[in-house]
């Protein structure tokens, strides 16, 4: 359908990567660190993790019998290789059952000797000293430096009470009560601010999404298609009331920073959930979201504190970022649903993440 807009997609969500076991020879040593940082204020592995560790553990040490005191799994010429080691990469494994663990606990143990044969290369040939390699590795470091400390104001927070979670629950019904699966399509329309009101009106005037289609072939627009299934908790928060109100057939047209885009809507069905059901998500996101506040509130009070001064060119006040011409033209108008208009190119691709 015409050559790819080169901006992100409006519909386009982000799911949830699982990391490999183990770790890939010869990557720089420094993205194991960056990946320990990235999980350190996450919240506390669940029991099933601590029970798979465990097996593990029991695993190495042979149970109740053996030496009890050795803790190596494996000698790679001068070095150890632990079962802490093997247990801290199983704990950040999402969903591995404590059956699978002995095997998965063998498989992490041979990457980590690859992993241990690479380092022991790289420091022979002095590559821990390369200044790049330092000072990636200072990095890391301080970031998961600060991120111990963000997890120490995060524990701190309490749990949202039975009445807030029940209050959440009765104040989003799109994403409850009146919970729907949306089959969405978009179109990414490269276009000039001066054509927009022709777009906006042409799609006003089409009976079917490819009626329109059709129209930006024959004018040359240049444009991309996408179509996906999502259901309310994976659409934006800040969206999903404009969406819900959509009704089947309804499409939505907004600026993008390459021109326009369009979201149709070509069918949905409800599947509601109910309170019981919805508790825990409602929960954890409230938790998050009391911890995300007390961490900012806490850097703010720790900046007003402290003395901070700028030097050189940072001195000077930033520059205003441009305004993207799409930004500036007539606001987004909805064909036939205005009740779904002002919704975000940006914000349409950001989840709320409660599954």
């Amino acid at each position: 359908m015409g050559a790819k807009s080169p901006h992100r997609s409006f519909i386009s969500h982000r799911y949830t990567r699982l990391l490999t076991l183990g770790w890939e020879p010869f990557l720089c040593i420094t993205r194991t660190v960056k990946q320990m940082a990235k999980r350190l204020i996450n919240p506390r592995a669940p029991l099933l993790l601590a029970a798979v560790a465990t097996a593990v553990l029991l695993a190495a040490c042979g149970g109740d019998k053996g030496d009890k005191a050795s803790q190596t799994a494996a000698k790679v010429n001068k070095e150890e290789i632990t079962v802490h080691q093997i247990n801290f990469v199983l704990q950040r494994q999402p969903g591995l059952k404590p059956e699978q663990a002995e095997a998965a606990g063998h498989q992490v143990l041979e990457r980590l000797i690859d992993q241990e044969l690479a380092v022991q290369k790289a420091q022979e040939q002095k590559l821990d000293r390369d200044p790049r390699v330092v000072q990636q590795i200072e990095a890391a470091k301080r970031e998961i430096i600060a991120r111990a400390y963000a997890e120490r104001i995060g524990e701190a927070v309490a749990k949202p009470s039975n009445e807030e979670i029940a209050k959440y629950y009765a104040e989003k019904p799109a994403l409850f009560k009146e919970r729907r699966i949306y089959s969405l399509q978009e179109l990414n329309i490269e276009a000039k601010p001066e054509q927009f009101e022709a777009i906006r009106a042409k799609l006003g005037a089409s009976k079917t999404i490819a009626e329109f289609a059709e129209f930006l072939k024959a004018n040359e627009f240049h444009f991309a298609g996408n179509q996906a299934v999502r259901a309310a908790e994976q659409l934006p928060l800040t969206s999903l009331d404009n969406i819900a109100k959509m009704k089947d057939g309804d499409s939505v047209i907004s600026p993008n920073p390459a021109g326009l885009t369009v979201l149709y809507l070509m069918g949905s069905r409800a599947q509601p959930v109910d309170e019981a059901q919805a508790r825990p998500a409602i929960e954890a996101f409230l938790l998050n979201q009391r911890r995300a506040e007390a961490i900012q509130k806490d850097l703010k009070a720790l900046r007003d504190s402290s003395k901070i001064e700028y030097v050189g060119k940072f001195a000077e006040p930033a520059a205003a970022p441009a305004s993207a011409p799409a930004a500036t033209a007539a606001p987004a108008s909805v064909a036939p649903a205005p009740a779904a208009s002002g919704l975000d190119a940006a914000a349409i691709s950001k989840g709320m993440g409660l599954k």
